[in-house]
């Protein structure tokens, strides 16, 4: 059982010593924190998170930094790391946490668990008040680990990190954490599961690779590693930075469908800019919207949007109308419905995007869409096209239910 070491350094004593001429002298003796720490690569932050109690030494004045880490210990140090000690002894949890949760687990933790005092459990399995508290947060999966007990994998880490930055901050871009991860000499001996979540931990710069280039994948992660991961995942400003990890004029934190955030990199300033543009032409449409990742809908009243908001998949929508773009795929897009009012509900809100992208051509464009708009709704069957309007290409594809329509548009290959 580990207990509080006693403190950073051991107060300093002043040794009185007579010399030759009979002076006496004050030397400071000041001796380490733990006898096995000095010189280790990460002592300064064991000693400091220790200090704070984030994690204990040994009864025998040793940290023993580079023991393995389980589960459960792993996850008391990290909602611990979201605390702040007074000087009774006594943890809260500290503001810019609370503030950064959103407000469904801001009433978890005020309602569910207004009484955690981040003390184990004195009756029964000590971790399980840290356990059930990130479990209903969702940094973690109670079904994710078989023995909270057992010793935690580095991959695994990644995936805690994964869902708490989901939680507190935000997700990086998939595409492009994968790019910046390509280089981790052992990503491929990870699942594609585990490789998106090492990826974001990687990009973000929490966990970083060891110096022959490998992550670690299926290594126990160690007490000195923990510590460091922790710190980084509580203070941004200590974060690694990775190789290219910054293109900050072309990316945008955007909202996601749970409610979360999700940094997006866009392909060039056009596209960027485009986004600026959904947002200007969602207020067209009041409150009748709904602006997920880069995908506006439009619906056709407040009833309608709360109906699919409510929806507990994410494969239908039952918006009428939508604009969106596709970064990866440097594609644009316009998709309607051809029923009553939809025109004359949305025309507006459509033409402030396309009327961005085309410019000068954005009347060859709006004669295009009307012409297949008026075919459709006459239950004329359309063919699959791809027409060249000014410096696009703009594909048409009318879906199975004869109704909705769907203009994808392109950027010419020069």
């Amino acid at each position: 059982m580990q207990v509080k070491q006693f403190k950073r350094w051991i107060s300093v004593s002043l040794v009185l010593w007579v010399g030759l001429s009979g002076t006496a002298s004050a030397i400071p003796a000041e001796q380490p924190h733990f006898k096995d720490v000095s010189g280790h690569w990460a002592e300064n932050t064991i000693t400091r998170l220790v200090d704070d109690g984030i994690l204990d030494g040994f009864p025998d004045g040793t940290f023993r930094p580079d023991e393995s880490v389980t589960a459960d210990q792993f996850i008391k140090m990290l909602l611990t790391s979201y605390s702040q000690q007074y000087p009774n002894g006594e943890r809260k949890w500290t503001n810019e946490f609370v503030q950064s949760l959103s407000a469904l687990n801001q009433s978890i933790l005020s309602q569910d668990y207004r009484t955690f005092n981040f003390k184990p459990n004195p009756n029964g399995y000590w971790a399980k008040p840290f356990i059930d508290i990130a479990s209903d947060l969702q940094f973690i999966s109670k079904s994710q680990f078989p023995d909270f007990k057992a010793k935690l994998k580095r991959e695994q880490v990644a995936e805690i990190i994964y869902y708490t930055a989901k939680e507190t901050e935000y997700l990086e871009d998939e595409e492009y954490s994968r790019k910046a991860a390509s280089g981790i000499g052992d990503l491929q001996s990870a699942n594609p599961r585990e490789q998106k979540f090492i990826a974001e931990a990687f990009t973000k710069g929490i966990m970083e690779g060891y110096p022959n280039g490998y992550f670690g994948v299926g290594r126990d992660v160690t007490r000195a590693e923990s510590l460091a991961i922790l710190d980084r995942i509580v203070h941004k400003e200590k974060r690694i930075q990775t190789s290219g990890s910054g293109q900050p004029a072309l990316e945008k934190i955007v909202p996601t469908r749970d409610g979360g955030y999700k940094k997006i990199i866009f392909p060039d300033t056009k596209m960027l800019l485009a986004y600026d543009v959904l947002q200007d032409a969602a207020k067209r449409r009041g409150t009748n919207y709904d602006l997920e990742e880069t995908t506006l809908r439009l619906y056709k009243d407040a009833e309608a949007k709360s109906q699919d908001l409510s929806k507990a998949s994410a494969d239908s929508h039952g918006e009428e109308a939508a604009l969106w773009l596709e970064p990866q795929y440097r594609t644009y897009g316009v998709t309607v419905k051809a029923q009553e009012g939809m025109l004359a509900r949305n025309q507006e809100a459509v033409k402030t995007f396309t009327n961005y992208l085309f410019a000068y051509d954005a009347m060859a464009f709006d004669e295009l869409f009307m012409k297949v708009y008026n075919e459709v709704t006459l239950g004329r069957p359309v063919e699959d096209t791809t027409v060249q309007v000014g410096g696009y290409s703009v594909e048409i594809h009318v879906e199975n239910d004869l109704q909705t329509i769907v203009f994808s548009i392109l950027e010419k290959k020069v």
